[in-house]
């Protein structure tokens, strides 16, 4: 049975392990699971069927779309949004089997995790696979596979996903200006590019 989280709203079909931690105003929908140890920020939302690992840490103002799958140790910062059915995975060489045949424990392997900076999102059925960091306010395409570290700043797509341009802190890509400069067509923002890196002007 799930317990009560004082100012959470927590769906009665949800799970939610008593030694989870849940912040003021986060709401946890329907089928999702929040395992042992788990804390989860304030005012995030936890969408149907969602699933957040033992000791997993999500930021404030996260969002887990439906089915997002959020493996431990994975560590989001604040602002982060996963979308429907994307993966963060957290085995580097995974096996249901020993060498010998026998069913793994927990002690037969080290769990990895991903780490998400402020404000990044991860498109729809995306797969972030660990130990990988993706940078502040990056943007996942949907279907990528991320194998390797993304910038901040960075859009990036396809299996393996690569950068394909430098979006802006409202995720739409950066209009350039010439010499290294970028500006977000949404906020008027400016951006420099120094050393391969995205910055804020």
């Amino acid at each position: 049975m799930t317990q009560p989280h004082d100012g959470a709203h927590v769906a009665p079909s949800a799970d939610v392990d008593p030694r989870a931690q849940i912040g003021a105003g986060t709401k946890v929908w329907h089928l999702a699971q929040v395992r042992e140890d788990a804390v989860v920020g304030d005012g995030c939302v936890i969408g149907r069927g969602a699933y957040v690992g033992p000791g997993v840490r999500l930021g404030d103002n996260v969002k887990l779309q439906n089915y997002a799958l959020v493996y431990e140790p994975a560590q989001l910062a604040d602002g982060v949004f996963i979308g429907p059915a994307a993966v963060l995975t957290n085995d580097e060489y995974p096996r249901a089997v020993t060498p010998d045949g026998r069913l793994k424990s927990g002690d037969d392997w080290t769990a990895v995790g991903v780490t998400i900076g402020e404000g990044a999102a991860i498109g729809a059925r995306a797969v972030c696979v660990a130990p990988v960091r993706i940078g502040r306010w990056a943007l996942v395409a949907a279907g990528a596979v991320v194998t390797k570290d993304v910038p901040d700043f960075a859009l990036v797509a396809g299996v393996p996903a690569r950068r394909v341009r430098w979006v802006g802190r409202a995720g739409e890509p950066l209009v350039p200006k010439g010499d290294g400069r970028y500006v977000c067509p949404r906020t008027g923002s400016a951006y420099a590019e120094v050393d391969g890196a995205l910055i804020e002007a």
